[in-house]
């Protein structure tokens, strides 16, 4: 079987998942991959076939997507030619995490693509819901890259088809510490921001890892420095907490690693207030922005004792094998259907 892996490559939640769900493929076929955005910071430890501008988010420095850059980086000519160019065609399986230019090229062009993505998650009615709507946001979660059948990731399994995180083996195999710092990952935030909040909170000393540095410095209890995926990761899991968005594979890396959480959902991000409830949910605290008016908030956490216990087994390959086996047996129904198909299988028996 030939596949195409085609991942989102706006931040890095869906890169670090599919470190673990490439090798699970790789066991079961032949994949190539495909990624589409221009906001990541990982680098896949796998050779990429094809590399596409896509359809990308700009974080700003505010708390939120900047939409002009947004807006300028998305030219509507560039991706139809990047829809119309995809070679979905030449695989037997599109099984996408939420990546657009492959999704509407398979609609464009009648092939079967598979979403195995958090954001699905959100399509079920039994999910915890933000309390304001967002017709806007909804229609990027319905439309942004719309699949055939789906596959889902959430904080809890609230439906059939929607498994617990897919928590990466660098982060299972990580040895946990408490060494006293709080690391911090709000890439919507710029530095001044970030240090203008974080140091009036005294008491605890702060690791911030941003996407608008790329030299490391101090501003009293403020550690700013370049985002590093090791060290981050390192730096999280001997961190006593995490302060992050609302995103979903680092407060979940963060949960596993029994770290206590705050996080803050991005502004005009819809998924990530979806995410805000779900946390919510488990019980972790909430804040809206990062500005002064938390700092009470904040300084409320950092003296806090919080444990969230979660359960987020490794079944990577378990999904994969049921991604895979559902599609086979999909792909055989017509074929069972058709007058005779029994006789001559009994004939072949025999």
């Amino acid at each position: 079987m030939k596949i195409l892996y085609a991942i989102q490559g706006t931040g890095n939640g869906h890169l670090s998942r599919a470190k673990d769900v490439i090798p699970a493929l790789m066991k079961r076929a032949h994949v190539d991959i495909l990624i589409s955005g221009v906001q990541a910071d990982i680098d896949l430890p796998f050779p990429v076939k094809y590399a596409y501008k896509g359809l990308s988010f700009i974080f700003g420095k505010g708390g939120g997507v900047d939409m002009l850059a947004t807006y300028k980086a998305n030219r509507v000519r560039r991706v139809w030619n990047e829809i119309k160019s995809c070679p979905v065609k030449d695989y037997d399986l599109v099984i996408n995490d939420f990546e657009p230019i492959s999704a509407w090229a398979c609609r464009l062009k009648g092939v079967k693509c598979i979403g195995v993505s958090h954001q699905s998650a959100l399509r079920s009615k039994k999910v915890p819901v933000p309390k304001h709507s967002d017709p806007m946001g909804w229609a990027v979660l319905k439309f942004y890259a719309p699949c055939d059948s789906y596959y889902s990731f959430h904080f809890r399994k609230y439906d059939d088809n929607i498994f617990t995180p897919i928590i990466r083996t660098e982060i299972r195999e990580q040895e946990m510490s408490d060494e006293g710092h709080y690391t911090v990952y709000l890439p919507a935030y710029g530095d001044k921001k970030l240090i203008k909040v974080l140091s009036e909170v005294k008491r605890a000393e702060w690791q911030v890892f941003s996407k608008h540095t790329e030299e490391a410095y101090e501003v009293g209890n403020v550690k700013i420095e370049p985002i590093h995926a090791e060290r981050f990761s390192k730096s999280m899991a001997s961190a006593t907490g995490v302060l992050c968005g609302a995103g979903f594979e680092t407060p979940a890396e963060a949960l596993y690693l029994n770290k206590k959480l705050l996080v803050i959902p991005m502004k005009r991000q819809y998924e990530q207030h979806f995410n805000a409830e779900g946390l919510k949910d488990l019980g972790v605290p909430v804040i809206k922005k990062l500005n002064k008016k938390n700092v009470k908030n904040i300084r409320k956490w950092v003296k806090s004792d919080q444990h969230v216990p979660v359960h987020f087994p490794d079944e990577t390959q378990f999904i994969v094998d049921k991604v895979l086996e559902e599609h086979i047996q999909s792909q055989l129904a017509p074929v069972i259907t058709k007058p005779g198909f029994f006789s001559f299988l009994k004939l072949k028996l025999s």
